[in-house]
């Protein structure tokens, strides 16, 4: 390969390289560690929406911190536990609980206390391209 399109190609190759890790990097700070996406579809009929299914586990110690969606978020409890927010008593989400939180509503803000994981099923129906958590202070 002569020296110019071997540079050329080592250049293109560092942009991508660099564009790769940036993406990585922001999906981490936007995104909570404990959420495993199950599938992304665009929402028929909606343009600009986007279907995202998550499974999310949280052991004891870990939480999520306060944050709101750019859409709904239905959520249904597969294992509940007991959650403790600053300044509240801990409140147990029984197994089998569903959740929806509706759009820009500010929630999450716990940790689980005890010795059972919180486990949930969830439904984001949200504005594609932004974030979909959006953290907030408390």
């Amino acid at each position: 390969m002569p020296r110019p399109l071997f540079r050329r190609a080592a250049v293109v190759l560092s942009i991508f390289a660099s564009g790769v890790v940036t993406g990585i990097v922001a999906q981490t700070v936007t995104d909570s560690p404990n959420r495993v996406e199950q599938k992304r579809a665009d929402l028929s009929g909606a343009p600009g929406m986007e279907v995202i299914a998550s499974t999310g586990e949280y052991k004891s110690g870990e939480g999520i911190n306060l944050h709101l969606h750019h859409g709904i978020e239905a959520a249904y409890v597969l294992q509940g536990a007991t959650v403790k927010s600053p300044g509240k008593d801990p409140v147990t989400i029984a197994t089998g609980t569903t959740i929806l939180n509706p759009r820009d509503f500010k929630h999450g803000g716990f940790k689980v206390v005890g010795d059972t994981s919180f486990k949930v099923f969830t439904v984001h129906i949200v504005d594609k391209g932004k974030p979909l958590y959006d953290w907030q202070e408390p």
